[in-house]
């Protein structure tokens, strides 16, 4: 029933693992029967060479064999599985299910959007032997190519080189990516695939005379080390050499490591790097190296394990060799990647298989998937959204249709209304996850609101939703604004900032856009407001001067405040509705108070600030009581310092010390001593004025150093 190769495989299996691959096969062949490849042969064929790939070549076990046969069986007919689920263990279900999910990918421009394909195939694949198993179909293909039409022929060579051979040279499947490879560049590009290729067999002569010469005199080296060692020599594939070609603006003649030499030693494993470095040695000794192309990679491995020394070296004639220099055990990893682990001197085991999984599954986690990067990263915290006409779209794990809309286009996501996910409605917060087709509804009356932002987890959403609801508080302000004007124009008063003040503190908003926006929402009857000012002047001109209840603030001692008379500073320090005051830079823990400002909000000042008694006589009704939470975490405060005294050696450094003592941030300082007289200024980030005051205590205690003041700014 299968090829020879398989059956002996498959021999090695325990007898429940023949029958799964046995029952598994007889399931394909009959949902298969009807089915021919192009070239009138059963389709099974394909699915046969399929799984000697997955055996021979990969070393999976035969859960995964079994698992292709079963994917090809239901990759039309999904509900096929369910009636497997009772004869297959769940891996195996669950690696056909992945497969299935894959095959149904049609990628519509893979040249713009490879990343996200191959992402998106690895996000599918849970379990990293579903990667592989599509690895091995994919050169299936590639090798049977000739049966396909020509333009199934060049979609599926393109395809491969952009999305499968990156795969397998992330993984260190270098065999498998170098044949995907010239295989997709020989139906790609077959006149410089040809071109490239008899330039290659017409030099073959020419390097193995070349090799010859070359390896005579480290031959002699390493007998004379008695180092035990095999040699190979490597020729550039066709597209590799194409790549450099173009990449450098070179003809062929010109590049320079069209074949290389491969020095295997055999070692003990304690002994490689020494040994591998004792065989440069030998190398160098007899040519000239270029310390500029050395590449260690025995010192620290790439993420996919390929272990190996290069160096790129001239003859006395002129010519110019790469060699490799590597142990047996670097070569069969460097062959196979981490299938080495199981194809090793032809020895199953499980113990080496979960160690090269392991491998797989930490690369396709982790190691990056852009094309030939090893140190790119990679998150599988990503989900992979089609729009309807197949565009593919990578967003971030949890986010909703909102998020999907704003990455298409800003104004579609504005005017998003709801959408169709897999044709069913939904609506504007619905999650999205891998796989789903998603259509946007919108509508030319659809605003965002503010509640949108709850909902949405992309940076872009959230900036252009802030965006818009700034500009239409803006223009609801505006309107606001234009209509006070009018009214007070109308009522003969005069608006100014005091006017403004007193309407901002009666009617209790922290800023005058507030203000504004709840008069255009008509929030606030603009009647009301001549009558609060008309009041505020006959109280003004009474002759006890009694202030309006609410409009001016009392003395301290003369009521009893609660909770909710003050302004609480909390983490949202220089929010929009309050900010610190620059003049005197206030910290957590100082005795303050708030004053409102027509355009900024509340500002909040230190009673001791230099402008807090004219504020303070000259507008008590904008004058607001405030006071600090009792702990406010993750925020600093700024505060300047000036530090007078004598002429000391050493003061600045040790003014240095004290602050990194008590891991207080320094963002400025400076240090003048002239005629033995010291001053210095600086500035730093403390959390509170407990912490400030520590810092001058110890300051303080310097030598020579004579006063410590707060200062207001630099």
């Amino acid at each position: 029933m299968f090829s020879q190769k398989l059956e002996k495989f498959i021999k090695t299996s325990t007898e429940v693992e023949q029958r799964w691959i046995s029952e598994a096969y007889k399931i394909a062949e009959v949902a298969l029967s009807e089915e021919k490849r192009g070239n009138g042969l059963p389709f099974t064929q394909h699915i046969e060479a399929v799984a000697q790939i997955v055996a021979a070549e990969m070393g999976l076990m035969p859960s995964a064999i079994a698992s292709v046969f079963l994917h090809e069986a239901s990759r039309r007919n999904n509900s096929l599985l369910d009636d497997c689920k009772k004869h297959f263990p769940d891996e195996i279900i669950s690696m056909a299910t992945a497969l299935n999910k894959i095959s149904g990918i049609k990628p519509k421009d893979t040249g713009l959007q490879a990343e996200n394909y191959r992402k998106l195939i690895v996000s599918y694949s849970g379990d990293p032997r579903v990667t592989l198993i599509k690895l091995a179909d994919r050169l299936e293909v590639m090798r049977s190519l000739d049966i396909f039409s020509k333009s199934n022929q060049i979609k599926k060579a393109t395809e491969t080189l952009l999305l499968y051979a990156p795969l397998a040279h992330q993984l260190g499947l270098y065999n498998i990516k170098s044949e995907m490879e010239d295989l997709s560049f020989k139906y790609t590009d077959p006149e410089n695939f040809r071109t490239i290729s008899n330039k290659l067999k017409t030099g073959e002569q020419e390097r193995k005379r070349l090799t010859d010469l070359f390896i005579k005199p480290i031959e002699l080296g390493l007998k004379k080390a008695r180092i035990k060692y095999q040699l190979k020599s490597r020729t550039k594939t066709a597209y590799s050499i194409h790549k450099k070609m173009a990449k450098q603006q070179i003809p062929f003649e010109s590049v320079a490591d069209v074949f290389a030499i491969r020095i295997i030693v055999d070692s003990p494993p304690e002994s490689e790097k020494e040994l591998c470095w004792s065989v440069y040695s030998i190398v160098t000794e007899n040519y000239t190296p270029d310390v500029k192309r050395l590449r260690d990679w025995i010192t620290v491995p790439k993420t996919n394990g390929y272990e190996s020394l290069h160096t790129t070296v001239s003859t006395k004639d002129g010519n110019i060799i790469e060699v490799q220099i590597r142990t047996k055990r670097m070569d069969d990893v460097a062959e196979n990647g981490y299938a080495s682990h199981t194809l090793y001197k032809g020895v199953k085991s499980e113990q080496g298989l979960d160690m090269w999984l392991t491998g797989v599954k930490k690369l396709l986690e982790g190691g990056g998937l852009t094309e030939y990067a090893d140190n790119s990263e990679f998150s599988l915290n990503e989900i992979f959204v089609f729009t309807p006409d197949g565009d593919l779209r990578r967003l971030s794990a949890d986010s909703c249709v909102l998020d999907f809309a704003f990455d298409i286009h800003t104004n579609l996501g504005l005017k998003c209304s709801g959408a169709k996910i897999n044709g069913k409605p939904a609506s504007i917060r619905e999650r999205l996850k891998t796989g789903d087709v998603v259509e946007i509804m919108s509508s030319k009356n659809q605003k965002p609101s503010r509640d949108w932002l709850n909902y949405v987890v992309s940076s872009k959403a959230r900036a252009k939703i802030k965006q818009k609801l700034k500009e239409e508080t803006g223009k609801r302000a505006e309107e606001g604004k234009e209509l006070l004007e009018r009214r007070m124009s109308n009522w003969k008063i005069e608006f100014n900032d005091d006017t403004l003040g007193f309407l901002l503190k009666n009617y209790k908003f922290k800023t005058a856009s507030e203000f504004y926006v709840a008069l255009a929402e008509e929030k606030i009857d603009i009647s009301e407001i001549k009558s609060a000012l008309t009041a505020k002047e006959e109280a003004a001109d009474s002759k006890d001067q009694a202030p309006l209840s609410g409009y001016i603030m009392k003395p301290e001692k003369s009521i009893r405040h609660g909770e909710s008379d003050y302004l609480i500073i909390d983490e949202k320090v220089n929010n929009v509705g309050f900010k610190l005051a620059k003049c005197c830079n206030p910290i957590m823990g100082d005795e303050v108070f708030g004053f409102v400002t027509i355009k900024e909000g509340i500002k909040i000042h230190r009673m001791s600030c230099p402008n807090a008694s004219r504020l303070i006589d000259n507008y008590p009704y904008r004058v607001q009581r405030v006071k600090w939470r009792e702990s406010i975490t993750g925020h600093s405060f700024q505060a300047a310092l000036r530090i007078s005294g004598y002429e000391e050696i050493g003061a600045g450094q040790q003014i240095l010390e004290i602050i990194n003592s008590l891991n207080i941030s320094l963002r400025h300082f400076s240090i003048t001593e002239q005629k033995g007289k010291l001053e210095a200024k600086l500035q730093v980030a403390v959390s509170n004025n407990q912490q400030l005051d520590k810092l001058i205590f110890n300051l303080k205690k310097i030598k020579g150093v004579k006063s410590v003041s707060r200062i207001s700014n630099l």
